[in-house]
Parts: C-alpha cells; structure tokens; sequence
C-alpha cells in the first residue's frame, strides 16, 4: 500500500489493520558514471514495495537524502549531517506511533545512514518501548554475496557502484543502469580509512569501488531475493511480537 496515494477519511481503519510503516531510504550522491546519483533511492524504494506487498505494509514516500559526508566533494552528491537525519527520523516515528503505527521498518540504500538510524531507532525505543523500530540494510546477505562475486571486494564492509551493487540496479531498475559506461576501478583503500575521517576522493577518482562491467541482473536477483526473504520475516516477527503472538 502506498500510503501518500490514501486519504484520510480511510487510512485510520487500514493502518489499525496493517500497523506497519516502511520508509525507504537512500541518498544523492556519485555512482560512477554508469548509475544514476539517485541509486540508492531507487534500491531502496523497489526493495521497499515488494517488502509491503508481502507483509501488507504502508510504503511512506521515500526520503531521498543521506548522510554521504565520505562522496560529499564529487559532482552531484548532497550531504545531509547525522544530526539532522536522526532529528528527521525521530520526528517521524513519533507521528507514525501517535497515527497507530507499532512497527517502522527503514529500509535502507545507503550504508552511510547506518549511524543515524541505530540512533533514531535507540531514540525511539526510550520513547516507546512498544514501539518497534527496524533498520534493515540486505540482512543475511553475505554468504550469497560471496558465492556470486567474481572480483574480490575493495572493502570488508561497504560496496559501491560495483559489480554487486550495479547487479542489485540491474535487476531492480535496469532502466536507468548504463553499461556502455561501466568501469573497472579497483582502489587500494588504506586501512586508515576505517579509523579516521578520510574522504573518498583521496583513494577514487570515480566512486567506484570495484568491477561494474562484472555485473549481471542475475547476480542481483540472488542477492536482493535472500535479503527481501529476510526483511520479510524480520518484520513478520515485529508484528507478532507487538500482536503477543511470539
């Protein structure tokens, strides 16, 4: 269900039957010059609907910026701070709670936000520890993503514009993956770069952090599919748990 395209003199009923509100969120920021800035927006989004379609949740209208200081300094990305982000999001659980929702699941685009969103959802919880709040980025999807990659990663952590990442578009929104322009850049990230501030352009050019033209629609259906199965049964789980029926 999208919520913006309901109105008010129907949606009190709907949510007391649903109760759960997923908010996909992403950011703008430098992908390569393959994918378009507004990626993760469209991850996450795509993720999103096919998540409610199964859970019989709300999909919220998208919020489409993120914390992206490491890419803030490449053409195109908008940063927004952590402080405001988890103002934004609390603001939001708050109404959502007051509406007579018990279960918000972010699902997330962009790793960045990670920091905003443990916080967010902490924030909540003081508020109303009935309240339950999930903050989702692929979970339980790193056994799959190692069976499928052909280049190792740049990184133990994060993935950018890559062969996984581009799979993930590929699959989700071809419609706006350019493969005629997808590059092989392969960085050598310091290790330093994982225990002090370091901004991306100090070790990439181009904000990719691997071999996007290794990227295939069927590696990305393998991954999303393992992680919207678990997003679906972490939220299940929320609702049973609020229902006392677990």
């Amino acid at each position: 269900m999208i919520f913006q395209n309901e109105n008010s003199f129907e949606v009190k009923e709907k949510i007391e039957n649903s109760k759960i509100a997923i908010l996909p969120i992403g950011a703008v920021e430098a992908h390569g010059p393959h994918l378009p800035l507004g990626t993760d927006n469209y991850l996450a989004e795509r993720i999103s609907e096919r998540v409610a379609e199964r859970t019989g949740a709300f999909v919220l209208p998208t919020l489409p910026y993120g914390q992206v200081w490491s890419l803030k300094n490449f053409p195109g990305s908008i940063n927004i701070s952590n402080e405001s982000l988890i103002s934004l999001l609390v603001d939001m659980g708050v109404s959502l709670y007051e509406q007579g929702f018990r279960v918000f699941a972010m699902i997330n685009g962009h790793l960045g936000n990670a920091v905003a969103l443990k916080e967010a959802a902490r924030k909540l919880y003081q508020q109303y520890p009935d309240f339950k709040i999930l903050y989702l980025f692929y979970p339980g999807t790193k056994k799959v993503t190692e069976e499928v990659r052909e280049t190792k990663s740049s990184h133990a952590t994060y993935f950018h514009a890559c062969e996984i990442e581009t799979s993930y578009m590929l699959y989700l929104a071809k419609e706006y993956v350019d493969m005629s322009k997808a590059i092989t850049d392969i960085p050598n990230i310091p290790a330093s770069a994982d225990v002090t501030p370091t901004p991306w352009e100090e070790f990439t050019n181009s904000a990719v952090l691997g071999d996007a033209k290794l990227a295939t629609k069927e590696k990305g259906e393998k991954i999303i599919e393992v992680a919207i199965d678990n997003m679906v049964k972490l939220i299940e789980g929320a609702k049973d748990e609020i229902n006392g029926t677990k």
